[in-house]
């Protein structure tokens, strides 16, 4: 990146922001941080999945059905956290020219992408024996429908230019836009009348689901999060990397 840190963010405190810009240093810490998060992902997702697969009770009125909640409900939380991974990444990129926060965003897309689709076609397995179709256009489904939209148009956008500076420019905007759908999607069973039932799970009161089934769902969002973000962090790695080889060849070029 070749945005350079501005005098006025760095004297009201922009320094924390820009402290690991530098490319070496978040490489240094990124790859102390990357083994951690790797193993603490896969055990705490193979004990969260283990368990609510095969050891947690049925429900009373789903039966096995339920299951498939391990998967649909951390995915549906990743794919409106990495919607909003993008939007904060895109917004940092925009207004403090933070030179790794457009690759942050790029680098979220796909993830987020591939996490949106799990959320839809799981919605649809547990759909078809709970509500006797497939899909049907109430308003959650729908604004999680438009939220793969926005992850693939984000995708297309940023790679659309020749200039890659247009692209991240373009890119942004358009995340900070499609950020609208978040709270639509959060709130969209209490605004409307839709299939969906309200979250059993607030910050303001008690779970209305039972302990047997959360603590696996926790454990079970708890692990696939943190592989959510292993696999962004490998990603961010990667692309730093691929940018300061192509630097490093371009400088040669042109001093042979």
């Amino acid at each position: 990146m070749s945005h350079s840190s501005s005098p006025a963010v760095t004297a009201r405190g922009g320094r924390g922001l820009h402290r690991f810009a530098n490319p070496g240093r978040f490489l240094r810490l990124a790859a102390k941080i990357q083994p951690w998060l790797n193993a603490v992902a896969v055990v705490t997702l193979a004990i969260g999945l283990c368990w609510g697969l095969f050891f947690s009770p049925p429900d009373w009125q789903q039966h096995d059905a339920v299951r498939i909640m391990y998967v649909h409900v951390p995915a549906a939380w990743l794919a409106s956290l990495g919607y909003f991974g993008i939007a904060a990444a895109s917004l940092i990129a925009y207004v403090w020219r933070h030179p790794l926060a457009d690759i942050a965003a790029v680098e979220i897309g796909p993830v987020g992408a591939v996490f949106t689709a799990i959320c839809l076609i799981s919605g649809s397995l547990w759909g078809k024996p709970m509500w006797g179709t497939w899909w049907v256009w109430d308003a959650r489904l729908t604004s999680v429908l438009v939220l793969f939209f926005l992850y693939v148009g984000h995708m297309m956008l940023v790679r659309a230019f020749d200039d890659p500076e247009r692209g991240y420019r373009a890119g942004a905007i358009l995340a900070l836009i499609g950020a609208v759908d978040l709270p639509i999607i959060k709130y969209s069973v209490n605004w409307w009348n839709t299939l969906h039932q309200p979250a059993s799970i607030t910050l303001t009161g008690a779970p209305t689901i039972s302990g047997s089934l959360l603590w696996p769902l926790a454990l079970s969002t708890l692990g696939i999060t943190l592989g959510f973000w292993a696999i962004v962090t490998a990603r961010l790695r990667a692309a730093v990397m691929e940018r300061r080889i192509r630097g490093l060849l371009s400088a040669q070029a042109a001093a042979a």
